[in-house]
This record gives structure tokens, C-alpha cells and sequence, in this order.
């Protein structure tokens, strides 16, 4: 498909410096004390998977792109940011049109993919027993540095206890051989658009990703809505799994209870609810770079 270049609006160097020192700002409020933990090199169970399993690095978080369509006067300092180019019309460097078509299949998927999540009933039954079905009969646990709150016999007992509802592929994969049986359903990557669904945690952290693999085609402003969501789902996700993190201050939210059960539904449905704006701005993102 030719690309077409059409005229845009261009941001002068005042006003775009001054948008991207209040993203630097935003990002430091949030992360910042663990930013600073990272480089001196203490390692933390919750926040540590957002920049490690989903591949984004700080520097490239702090970074603040307007979005396509919107160029920046004497932007040097863009000159080197991939999917950039120097429009030459207006002098201006602007998200780049080729790298638009690069990324077009990306686009798609996503845009399919977050469409169909939406248009389903949002479940809120699985409990976060993903974590627990993670080390389910292994002593291979995944944060080693940090305990499992009843131990391997009662984490073990927990999973046999309650349904496993899952319907997360990427939350699925990690499932110890004993545990993926247990699984209301099997997952595969194909079923991905077919099984995700807006209660769960992991796709509603995973719009964070897609924004993230579509940078800097989205704005940023954007992007670190979704990385919010991720960091507010990511605790409770963490507060519900077998592990103690009451070293780091989490609360556990005791799912083998009714009481804890109830409360994880609770919260996981405000997690939705935020969710479900996101992936609506999301999906209008995409299908306007689409068009």
C-alpha cells in the first residue's frame, strides 16, 4: 500500500518539551523509589514482571511521544528514536509513516483482538488462581526470594480445592504439567482473540503491552494510562497469590477464604471497569491508524 504524505500539525519546541517533562514527572511519581532500587540493584517480585516479562525498559517508559500525525519542531534528540523519520515538509520529526505500514499486521491483531475481548461478559470467578496453579506440586517456585504463604502442602491443597478458570493464555503457559489438566478448558495461542475476556487481570495488563508494541505510533499519554491500569492489577494479582510478600508491605488478600474471595472479586471488577476504558481508547487508536 503507497504511503501518502499529508500535511500535519507540528508542535513547537516549548510546547512539546513541556509535555514531555510532565510525562518524565508522571513516570517519577509512580516508579520512581523503585527506579532507583533497579539501578542498585534490588530486585522486587511485584514490579520487577512490568518491565521484565513485558520487555519495556524504563528509559523507554520516560520517553513521551505525541502519536502519529503529530510532528515536533527541533527535535534533534528524536533524530536516533526508532519510528521516526524528519518530515520533510514541514522540517518537523513525526512518528513515520513506513513504520506505520511495518507495523500494520500488529496493528490488526490488536485491534481484532482488544474488539473481541470487549464484546464479551467480563467473568470474575477465577480467584487469581493462576500464581497458585504456577507452583502447583513443584518446589520450583518462581520468586524465589520470597516464601509461599501456607507452604507447598497447603498451596497445593488450595488449587484442588476450587475450580481453575483461566482464560488467559499467557497467564496458562506458565501452569505446572499437574495443574494445566485442572483447567476448566485447554488454552492455546490460536484461541487467544477467541477465550480472552475483560475481568481478566492479565489482559487488562496486557493493554499495557499492546500500547507498548505499538509505540510511538500511540501517544504516551496513553500508554502510561494502561501502564497505571498494569501496576494497579499487577498488586492485586500479587496480593492474591500464594507467596508472602509481607516483606514488601503487600497485605495478602487470603483467597481461600470467602471473605478473601469476595474481596478479590470486588477489586477485580474496579480493574475492569478502568480497563474497559482504556481498551476503548486502545481499539479507537488503532483503527485510526488503520484508516
Amino acid at each position: 500500500m503507497p504511503v501518502v504524505q499529508q500535511e500535519i500539525p507540528v508542535l513547537a519546541p516549548a510546547d512539546w518539551r513541556a509535555r514531555a517533562a510532565a510525562h518524565r514527572e508522571r513516570v517519577e511519581r509512580l516508579v520512581g523509589p523503585y527506579l532507583a532500587q533497579r539501578a542498585a540493584g534490588t530486585k522486587h517480585p511485584v514490579i520487577d514482571f512490568l518491565f521484565t516479562y513485558y520487555g519495556n525498559k524504563p528509559a523507554q517508559l520516560r520517553r513521551w511521544h505525541p502519536g502519529f500525525g503529530i510532528g515536533l519542531a527541533d527535535a534533534a534528540d528524536y533524530a536516533e528514536t526508532r519510528g521516526y523519520h524528519l518530515n520533510s515538509d514541514t522540517a518537523a520529526y513525526t512518528a513515520d509513516p513506513a513504520f506505520l505500514e511495518k507495523r500494520r499486521d500488529t496493528i490488526e491483531f490488536v485491534t481484532r483482538l482488544l474488539s473481541a475481548t470487549a464484546t464479551r461478559p467480563a467473568q470474575l470467578s477465577c480467584f487469581g488462581l493462576h500464581e497458585w496453579a504456577m507452583v502447583y506440586r513443584t518446589d520450583e517456585v518462581r520468586h524465589q526470594q520470597v516464601p509461599l504463604r501456607l507452604g507447598t502442602a497447603g498451596t497445593d491443597a488450595v488449587v484442588e480445592s476450587m475450580q481453575l478458570r483461566c482464560t488467559h493464555f499467557d497467564a496458562f503457559r506458565f501452569f505446572t504439567p499437574e495443574a494445566v489438566p485442572l483447567n476448566i478448558e485447554p488454552l492455546t495461542r490460536a484461541d487467544q482473540e477467541h477465550r480472552e475476556q475483560p475481568g481478566c487481570l492479565h489482559a487488562n495488563m496486557d493493554l499495557y503491552k499492546w500500547g507498548f508494541k505499538l509505540t510511538p505510533l500511540i501517544a504516551s499519554d496513553l500508554l502510561f494510562d494502561c501502564f497505571e491500569l498494569a501496576c494497579a492489577a499487577r498488586e492485586l494479582d500479587m496480593k492474591a497469590s500464594p507467596y508472602d510478600l509481607s516483606s514488601y508491605d503487600y497485605e495478602p488478600i487470603r483467597i481461600e477464604t470467602p471473605s478473601g474471595r469476595a474481596e478479590y472479586v470486588r477489586r477485580q471488577a474496579d480493574i475492569a471497569t478502568r480497563a474497559a476504558v482504556l481498551r476503548d481508547r486502545l481499539s479507537n487508536s488503532c483503527r485510526a491508524l488503520l484508516d
